[in-house]
């Protein structure tokens, strides 16, 4: 939660303060989100490794932080694009080296039949902590009056008290940690079709699922003003932090994958309706059921993952997926800039909703054939 207060004092004005402040284009923007995320994202596979063979996952998460939270000086220094490039991969390869041993301390200190409900409380607390990191940047940015590098400066606060308050929880560790496995193979033809039927589908559907940032770009250019977008940005927060923990507790009575079908399609109507939308008043119902889009997947998703892993190779698969997740941001967002860039942004929308679609469709054909090898 204190972290994610951190990021999201800065998140939702790197866009303009790139573009209004430093001269970038929305190609520039999507380079930069698809580079950070893309290249930290590997990351996120080998961490779980490492943390599944050490049996160790406080350090690596640790480590994590830190580099997140020193990576905001790059943003407040910033004089080009560059800076904040490198910037964003720092924050992001803290990220891919947390990521994967956080989520398994999850699961390991869980009780197997309460996974969703957990992985939804996790996702809960750190969008409650985007919902105050994105009131202060409100706060901050009119009171120094449209001064980016100001709220810049205050996100370190929360963003070094995170990293203080996780060095002194104790971590617990798993059944598989106790038992001292060690022996943690990666080899895709040994994980099971329901696995990579599912891990395919996510890819696939990152593919066009592009950087939040254009969202925020979209609203700039329907006549928003900065702290009018910053206010966007926290009732997307809102709506995404009240959903996340009831649709993870769902999961657990009706099971995780008909939620993310259902999550899926929600993400296609919202692009479709950022690919219409002409009146700017509108986007505020779009940008809360954006937020119920991604209350409903993302807990979902790892809970998912969580229950069909080995328990042993459970960090390694959690990085895996987002892995899988991130690589697919660099051409999405590199993609939907170019879009934007030669064709409009309608039209980056309009592929955001297309590939939706055809995410929640896979889904639906991997839930049929596993529900058809079961009957049989």
């Amino acid at each position: 939660m204190l972290t994610d207060i951190g990021s999201e004092m800065v998140y939702p004005l790197i866009p303009l303060f790139l573009v209004q402040q430093l001269g970038a284009t929305p190609a520039i923007v999507g380079l930069i989100e698809g580079i950070a995320e893309s290249l930290a994202s590997l990351l996120k596979v080998f961490s779980g490794r490492v943390s599944d063979k050490l049996q160790r996952r406080k350090p690596l998460a640790i480590a994590g932080y830190a580099s997140s939270a020193l990576s905001k000086i790059l943003i407040i220094a910033a004089v080009s694009w560059t800076w904040v490039l490198a910037g964003r991969i720092g924050d992001r390869f803290g990220k891919g080296i947390r990521t994967a041993p956080r989520d398994a301390i999850i699961a390991d200190s869980t009780d197997p039949h309460q996974k969703g409900k957990s992985f939804g409380l996790h996702r809960m607390l750190d969008t409650a902590g985007a919902v105050i990191g994105v009131a202060l940047a409100y706060y901050f940015f009119t009171s120094y009056q449209g001064d980016y590098r100001q709220v810049f400066i205050w996100s370190l606060v929360p963003a070094f008290l995170g990293v203080l308050v996780l060095a002194l929880v104790r971590e617990v560790k798993g059944k598989a940690q106790k038992k001292g496995l060690k022996d943690v193979p990666l080899n895709w033809q040994s994980l099971s079709p329901r696995l990579k039927g599912f891990l395919i589908v996510v890819f696939l559907f990152a593919l066009g699922n592009s950087s939040n940032q254009f969202l925020l770009l979209r609203s700039s250019d329907l006549g928003m003003q900065p702290a009018q977008v910053i206010l966007l940005y926290l009732v997307f927060n809102i709506s995404y932090a009240l959903i996340s923990l009831p649709a993870g507790m769902l999961s657990d009575k009706i099971g995780r994958r008909h939620l993310l079908i259902a999550g899926y399609l929600i993400y296609s109507i919202v692009y479709f309706g950022f690919a219409r939308v002409h009146d700017a008043g509108h986007l505020w119902l779009l940008f809360i059921v954006y937020g119920l889009y991604n209350g409903v997947t993302e807990g979902v998703e790892k809970a998912l993952v969580a229950d069909v892993a080995p328990q042993q190779h459970r960090a390694t698969m959690l990085g895996l997926h987002a892995t899988l997740v991130g690589i697919g941001l660099l051409p999405a967002s590199f993609l939907a800039g170019l879009i934007w860039h030669y064709w409009g942004a309608a039209y980056m929308f309009y592929f955001g909703s297309a590939m939706g679609l055809l995410a929640a469709l896979g889904l639906a054909v991997v839930l049929k054939m596993e529900d058809t090898k079961q009957a049989g």
